[in-house]
């Protein structure tokens, strides 16, 4: 049997995969990818790419006319047809420029279609073909994951892939589960048209964000008429005519609710399963993640992994980096570490919450004598100039040195704002390092600024600009 010998061979074509082609290429390694699916991964195929396509979209629909007295714009109905295309143009055009494009200008990389499966730590098994590697990256991903509530199998039910393309927009939608995915879907829908209504099996929907942020943006979700229910038990989902019927148990009590349609947002589990990876040692959590070291280095010394297949955070930006750590990690010196610390996240639904550092509790659990703040939105003048003040910024600092640990955002634009909390974060700023630091006026950003000032004075009785 031929075998192809390659430097680093790379088991999926998504964002770990082409940080780790693009880094062992520019150092000079020859490079294989081996990809069973669409190439480009979840992200831009299923995931952040569309997703936020279709919320924007939404967010225009819904609010086209809410902020400003004396704007009334035509309320045309929905052409949903017209929007999923435009979004499927949009997938098809980033995943040819930024994927396809991409490995086909890498003259030392090879793209195989096939599935890989592990027959040695220095072979892998693809279309009947044995292909050498030197180095292994493990980049294959997640999927949806849908625990076993009785019912379900008889049911048809939509994960995050499925919502992106419906046939047609369902009257009433139940969401199980209240983290980024299905608040995300559920907003999509609502503002859409469909009733909504989400169960949540914590006592609080995005259980790991401040429990201000938390509760702030489930005010702001049912004011917009999304029904949520948390503490849910969810024990079984059975199909009634038209209907699907989900029974759960609340604080010891028996309440069903039906809808149309049900998505399933209930966390994703990554692609591990028939890899072969028992063969050669490289060793698993219970759930199927890969174990690594911070160098991205499995428990077998040349198979490497990045990307949901290590677990949290499942991010598009930490797998192209974890990918490029181990590629770095495989073919130079010195090492590299995975910094998870300073990795912002983000959730977008409107307003949109983003994170970066440590919670309020976990500044404590890490022995920091913590001090914390936050400020509403309402005190930050652009937010009043454009008319949206829904939100709150909230600073983490060490109460010694004033150092900020994590910053923590519910505001429109949050996602784009958190950056200054991450540089913040990263290199170890101070809250004094903000407050020096001249901001424009007038800005959302500058909310970051106010919440520092908020330490040290009343901010609701300065003037503008004022340090």
């Amino acid at each position: 049997m031929r075998k192809d010998t390659f430097d680093f061979v790379i088991l999926g074509g998504g964002s770990a995969g082409f940080g780790g082609a693009i880094k062992a290429s520019e150092l000079g390694a020859s490079v294989a990818m081996i990809e069973q699916g669409t190439i480009g991964g979840t992200c831009v195929n299923v995931g952040c790419v569309p997703s936020k396509r279709m919320l924007t979209v939404g967010d225009v629909y819904y609010y086209r006319d809410h902020n400003y007295k004396g704007v009334v714009l035509t309320q045309d109905p929905l052409q949903l047809n017209s929007i999923i295309k435009e979004k499927d143009d949009l997938v098809q055009d980033l995943r040819a420029q930024k994927y396809v494009n991409v490995i086909d200008d890498l003259s030392n990389a090879t793209l195989i279609k096939g599935s890989a499966e592990f027959v040695s730590r220095n072979e892998v098994k693809v279309n009947g073909k044995r292909i050498r590697g030197k180095h292994f990256l493990i980049a294959t991903g997640s999927s949806p994951t849908i625990p076993p509530i009785r019912g379900i199998q008889k049911v048809d039910y939509l994960t995050n892939v499925e919502a992106l393309s419906p046939k047609r927009r369902p009257d009433s939608l139940v969401v199980i589960g209240g983290r980024a995915l299905g608040l995300e879907f559920a907003q999509m829908y609502s503002h859409f048209g469909t009733k909504v209504t989400l169960l949540q099996r914590s006592e609080r929907i995005i259980p790991e964000e401040e429990p201000e942020i938390s509760e702030a943006l489930k005010g702001y979700l049912q004011d917009e008429g999304i029904t949520i229910h948390t503490g849910v038990k969810v024990k079984e989902i059975r199909k009634q005519g038209r209907l699907k019927v989900i029974s759960t148990i609340t604080a010891g009590k028996k309440k069903e609710y039906e809808a149309e349609q049900l998505l399933m947002a209930t966390g994703r589990a990554p692609n591990t399963r028939n890899l072969g990876l028992e063969k050669i040692g490289v060793k698993l959590r219970e759930d199927g993640v890969v174990i690594v070291n911070d160098q991205m280095r499995s428990s077998t010394a040349n198979i490497w992994a990045a990307g949901d297949v290590i677990g949290e955070p499942m991010l598009e930006t930490t797998a192209a980096k974890g990918g490029v750590i181990a590629a770095h990690n495989a073919f130079s010196n010195p090492k590299r570490t995975m910094d998870f610390i300073s990795v912002p996240h983000a959730i977008f639904t409107m307003p949109q919450v983003a994170s970066v550092g440590l919670t309020d509790a976990e500044a404590n659990q890490n022995g920091f004598t913590c001090s914390c703040n936050w400020i509403p939105m309402s005190s930050v003048p652009k937010a009043k100039i454009v008319g949206d003040t829904r939100g709150l910024v909230k600073l983490v600092i060490d109460h010694k040195t004033k150092r900020i640990l994590g910053v923590h955002i519910l505001s429109p634009l949050a996602a784009d704002l958190i950056h200054e909390g991450v540089l913040a974060v990263k290199f170890k700023l101070t809250i004094d390092n903000i407050i020096d630091t001249v901001h424009v006026f007038p800005t959302m950003s500058e909310a970051i600024k106010l919440a520092a000032q908020s330490f040290y004075r009343d901010i609701d009785k300065m003037s503008c600009c004022t340090e």
